[in-house]
């Protein structure tokens, strides 16, 4: 990341095995108690993302992240942290951040997590892909589905362009979570599963099918060219 950026970190104080992950990441990085100190303490070219821990203050934790994701000057860039009993609430809530982590976290899951989620020099091949009504440039990283504009998260994007490469191909939770996210498979599943169902809803009822469940297995974009087809 460029040296200049600085991520938000929700609650204060914060854990030390945060502390350490994004020391190790040279992540420059405050520390806010509620909305009101994140807008006091924000950087004069606005926040380069979002780590929020939604045990202790779930209310304030997704005020501070719905605050970020309207937040013009701020990267569209949030990873949300919780514990297995507080996904309940994650799942009422996926319009408002990036990415998620179980906690406790393993230092390299969320390592190679805010590695790929806070990354901007992203290289690409100057192509549009299509695919039906879908349509990507991977250069300016818009997604239209039947020439309309989808609002698409970072990764939320970086997954439909992944299956939109391969059309047809089925693809597992553990490839998509090693290819898409960029680590290896921690158990986190429920990250692809949660991305899909958004992707989903952006496409829209018409739209939705574009993605295929394959049971037991994984997802793909699109029709396979024989067999019986699942959502």
């Amino acid at each position: 990341m460029p040296k200049t950026s600085t991520v938000l970190i929700y609650p204060t104080p914060m854990g030390a095995g945060l502390t350490k992950v994004l020391d190790q990441l040279n992540i420059a990085w405050k520390a806010v108690s509620d909305v009101s100190n994140a807008e006091t303490l924000e950087p004069a070219g606005g926040w380069s993302g979002g780590i929020i821990t939604v045990d202790g203050n779930p209310p304030e934790a997704f005020r501070i992240a719905e605050w970020l994701s309207t937040n013009e000057n701020a990267a569209n860039a949030t990873l949300m942290l919780s514990s297995a009993e507080a996904l309940p609430e994650l799942a009422d809530n996926t319009d408002l951040f990036d990415d998620f982590c179980l906690t406790p976290f393993h230092p390299a899951e969320l390592e190679a997590r805010l590695e790929h989620m806070l990354a901007r020099d992203v290289e690409s091949d100057d192509a549009i892909i299509t695919f039906g009504p879908l349509s990507l440039n991977v250069e300016t990283y818009q997604a239209m589905v039947d020439g309309k504009a989808l609002d698409l998260t970072y990764m939320e994007y970086e997954l439909l362009r992944f299956l939109a490469s391969s059309p047809g191909k089925v693809f597992s939770r553990e490839i998509l979570l090693s290819e898409v996210w960029g680590y290896d498979y921690y158990g986190g599943a429920r990250t692809v599963d949660v991305h899909i169902r958004r992707l989903r809803s952006k496409l829209g009822e018409e739209h939705a099918n574009l993605i295929s469940t394959i049971r037991s297995v994984g997802y793909r974009l699109g029709n396979a060219s024989w067999g019986p087809e699942e959502r």
